[in-house]
């Protein structure tokens, strides 16, 4: 079996992923009935944790390990980063209301980068402290790697719950623009500190600084440079069919480009998505073509959310299982928590323009800072060995709690913040 995992071609491994996330999907509505992604991600997990006590108590089953060389084989970084996500990224990017977004430009930005920043940082500090008292031995710049790929927040899942609650417009474009572009912002920072902990130099301010500026700052300009080419091609033309073959062509043309002049292909989706679901569905496209585009891409989004989640759960099953794992994984969480808050508090409030003024907007960033499918793949891109095995533990602790706890749980809190709005007596006594 092994070896037919081994010579399974691309086809073969995309139809093992739909077909499972068909078949699982299926169950979940009719059985558990947990909302979709949840669903698939957790009967993912509860996969890979079955076929790992079916191989520690009876020797002769092995189905973990063909199953972990399916994994290999579909290699989960590559697959996200080289591809789900140029699709993803500008899905999302196409909702997003480039007026309401206009008003608290600076705000996103703070958090984008700023934000980012701080965040790798403070995750970095505690999570150092707990590797010390918990007695890894690990460099302590790999905290700080770990800090860079947890600290962007997931726009897949992220833009999912706002598209089910009914979120006021600017605190969405808020929530939305943040999570489209520190994903970006956060896999600059990861490669940067990954280079230095790859060839053990000092970190260099300077060198970083220009290293982000050149990724960060070429990717905005391709994504707009594409984006701007397909709105003109749109515009030329009233045929929903070759319109939505330019839309595909923006994205994956667009990605590829930025993966060869080596900037930020995530930045890029995150513009040129702005850039035609705001000027090119406004002005370049009729009724009908619209409704084809749109149509399109939330099929592509739903899609891909399903293969993505299913995925995050059966990754579980490269975890290696020990007490100093379990406990640096657990711990992981609360830190991860702490740095989102502060960091949201000292990006958003240190000046007074970035405060965004949408109501219950700090709650809703802090709690809505979900981790997921960018983490994974970036962890698991690490070179192998226990260092990798330490990070994936809390990786995956962080994004299963996001996934499980904050996603389940956002949508009734932004319900709850909406209904005290809207009720002008449910005020404490105290401000009577």
């Amino acid at each position: 079996m092994h070896e037919q995992a081994q010579a399974l071609n691309a086809f073969d491994l995309g139809a093992i992923v739909f077909v499972a996330a068909a078949v699982l999907g299926t169950f979940n509505h009719h059985v558990l009935k947990l909302p979709h992604v949840i669903g698939l991600t957790v009967m993912g997990a509860i996969a890979s944790i079955g076929l790992l006590l079916a191989n520690a108590f009876i020797p002769a089953v092995t189905l973990d390990d063909n199953v972990r060389a399916l994994l290999e084989q579909m290699n989960f970084t590559e697959t996200l980063l080289q591809g789900m996500l140029s699709f993803l990224l500008f899905a999302g990017a196409l909702h997003v209301n480039l007026d309401d977004l206009k008003k608290d430009w600076f705000p996103v930005l703070m958090l984008s980068t700023v934000g980012v920043i701080i965040s790798t940082v403070l995750i970095g500090v505690m999570m150092w402290a707990i590797g010390t008292a918990l007695g890894a031995s690990m460099a302590p710049i790999w905290y700080f790697v770990f800090g860079a790929l947890i600290s962007p927040t997931d726009p897949v899942s992220v833009l999912g719950v706002l598209r089910e609650e009914n979120v006021p417009g600017r605190l969405q474009a808020i929530v939305a623009g943040e999570s489209l572009f520190n994903d970006g912002v956060g896999i600059v920072v990861f490669t940067i500190l990954l280079g230095a902990a790859l060839t053990g130099q000092d970190f260099s301010l300077l060198e970083g600084a220009h290293m982000f500026v050149v990724e960060a700052g070429g990717g905005i300009l391709v994504g707009f440079i594409v984006g701007w080419l397909g709105y003109r091609a749109m515009r030329s033309m009233d045929d929903y069919a070759l319109e939505v073959t330019i839309s595909l062509a923006v994205v994956m043309g667009g990605y590829a480009l930025c993966s060869a002049v080596h900037v930020s292909g995530p930045l890029a989706m995150a513009v040129a998505g702005l850039l035609i679901g705001n000027h090119g569905v406004t002005y370049a496209m009729s009724d009908t073509t619209r409704d084809y585009v749109i149509k399109f891409w939330e099929l592509i989004d739903e899609m891909l959310n399903s293969a993505l989640f299913l995925l995050i759960g059966l990754e579980m099953i490269v975890i290696v299982a020990g007490l100093q794992h379990a406990a640096f994984g657990l711990l992981a969480v609360p830190a991860v928590l702490l740095a989102r808050a502060l960091s949201v508090s000292l990006s958003t409030r240190a000046v007074p323009a970035a405060k965004p003024q949408a109501p219950g907007s700090w709650q809703v960033l802090v709690w809505g800072g979900l981790r997921g499918g960018i983490s994974i793949a970036l962890v698991l891109s690490l070179p192998v060995g226990p260092t990798r095995d330490l990070l994936l533990a809390a990786t995956f602790a962080a994004v299963l709690f996001s996934v499980l706890v904050q996603r389940a749980t956002l949508g009734r809190m932004i319900e709850r913040r909406q209904e005290r709005e809207e009720d002008p007596d449910d005020v404490p006594e105290t401000l009577h």
